[in-house]
């Protein structure tokens, strides 16, 4: 049966924690209340308070007492409330957890996952509508992956589990309550690209909030005559630079859309790569869409400032104007 995205992560918590007792889940309120968006709800009563931890509220916390736990052999699980919360563990996170199994020679793992929602679409207050996934995916030793459906929620997370590296895991808060399947095995490593959507005249590059957008997109353009591609990157560190390369080789255009901003956000590189690597065969310059360069603005504003389906639009029409 169809299941929400929320539901698809609780989920594969709970098969974690049963079947690796290694597996721990801490984060402020992830126990009794079952965190803000209940995702961990129900944990605490099947696993007891030792398995799903309340915290303080301190994320710096949080995650140096995670790196702790993996560098003696535990797998913790971190919440972070918000993704404007996760910068008082940003050192943590980037000068740590980053860092620790190059520092010891590969000695040491820190098997850590820190799972943020990501994103605006909520009508959130302040610090609660970030798109900072350009911070991590810049730091070596991180492995930075985007979940923007319940299949890709349940097994991605199952697979960052799973993972010796560290992972942050962004699932985009606005698309909690969306539903689909949740297939019973995994069908792609968690560093692989996936076509949602085939076309031959141009690629919309996307991930997490903006997939469903970007879709929407699709649609609007085929009723003017235009096939588009939409192709979720999922993995933003590594990135799946292959898969990314053969589809715009293929519809020469391509448009990168994310919700972060535009300057010094995650499209500018791949923006690049794909130039380096698709100069001869691409059509018309890799273009951009995202957030405006300003600090996310009031509830009654986020509607203009996040990209929508007419932003998207009006970069395709340019990019087919070539």
């Amino acid at each position: 049966m169809p299941t929400t995205l929320s539901r698809a992560v609780n989920e594969a918590l709970h098969h974690a924690l049963a079947t690796d007792p290694s597996v721990l889940v801490m984060g402020q309120d992830v126990g009794g209340l079952g965190g803000v968006f209940r995702v961990t709800d129900g944990l605490q009563k099947d696993f007891g308070p030792d398995r799903v931890i309340d915290t303080p509220i301190a994320e710096a916390g949080i995650v140096g007492t995670a790196i702790g736990l993996a560098m003696r052999g535990y797998r913790p699980v971190c919440e972070i409330q918000f993704d404007g919360f996760v910068y008082p563990a940003f050192n943590q996170i980037t000068s740590q957890l980053a860092k620790i199994h190059a520092r010891s020679g590969g000695r040491i793992t820190v098997p850590v996952v820190v799972r943020i929602p990501v994103s605006g679409g909520i009508g959130a207050v302040e610090h609660h509508s970030e798109s900072n996934e350009a911070y991590f995916a810049h730091t070596a030793g991180l492995r930075v992956v985007a979940a923007a459906t319940p299949q890709d929620a349940h097994w991605m997370l199952r697979q960052a589990i799973a993972s010796d590296d560290p992972v942050i895991f962004f699932e985009p808060k606005c698309r909690y309550w969306s539903r689909g399947e949740v297939a019973a095995d995994a069908d792609l490593p968690l560093d692989a690209a996936r076509t949602v959507r085939p076309g031959s005249d141009l690629t919309l590059l996307t991930w997490g909030s903006m997939v469903e957008t970007c879709l929407a997109a699709a649609r609007a353009a085929e009723e003017e005559g235009h096939d588009l591609e939409v192709v979720d990157l999922r993995s933003l560190s590594p990135v799946d630079v292959d898969a990314l390369t053969a589809a715009v080789a293929r519809t020469g255009r391509a448009v990168v859309v994310h919700e972060a901003p535009t300057f010094g956000g995650l499209g500018g590189e791949i923006a690049a790569t794909l130039a380096e690597r698709c100069f001869d065969r691409l059509e018309a310059p890799v273009l951009r869409v995202g957030g405006f360069d300003v600090p996310y603005p009031a509830a009654r504003l986020e509607s203009h400032y996040r990209p929508d389906l007419d932003r998207v639009l009006d970069a395709v029409d340019r990019s087919l104007a070539y």
